[in-house]
């Protein structure tokens, strides 16, 4: 890959190829000052993992594979399921609980826009369970120059 976060700085880069070449659970390619963007590889059978951003909007667009995306007002009640492939967009309301799953026999590449900023900057996530550990051990937090809610 060849993105590189230099946020809040100007940047510009081919996000549809560095979305298909990226192999990362996630990786953070730029961080403003009021939004985020992600790179996500989702594998075969696995799922950007049930959650919810009470003060956050998401954008996600699928590069490459399919999968079903789910949502709704709780955790045991997404009523809004959608299948999704290469160039479908989801948007996501702060406050919805949500879940793309890779229902393909490809990985799933995907980008995600967040607004506000949600993770640190530049971080690079191999695994989901890479990912939740940065989460817990405080080391995947917005950057305090980013403006949060």
């Amino acid at each position: 890959m060849s993105v590189t976060d230099n946020g809040p700085n100007p940047n510009a880069f081919d996000i549809e190829t560095e979305t298909v070449a990226n192999e990362n659970y996630r990786t953070v390619a730029w961080t403003g000052k009021y939004l985020q963007v992600t790179l996500m590889s989702i594998p075969v059978g696995e799922s950007i993992g049930l959650e919810i951003h009470p003060e956050t909007d998401q954008f996600l667009r699928l590069d490459a594979g399919q999968g079903k995306c789910v949502m709704g007002p709780a955790e045991d009640q997404l009523d809004f399921e959608q299948d999704v492939s290469d160039g479908w967009s989801v948007q996501v309301p702060a406050g919805t609980w949500h879940d793309v799953i890779n229902t393909g026999q490809e990985p799933m590449q995907l980008y995600a826009i967040y607004a506000p900023v949600h993770h640190a900057p530049g971080i690079a996530q191999a695994t989901s369970e890479d990912a939740e550990e940065d989460e817990s051990a405080g080391r995947d937090e917005p950057p305090s120059w980013s403006v949060q809610p």
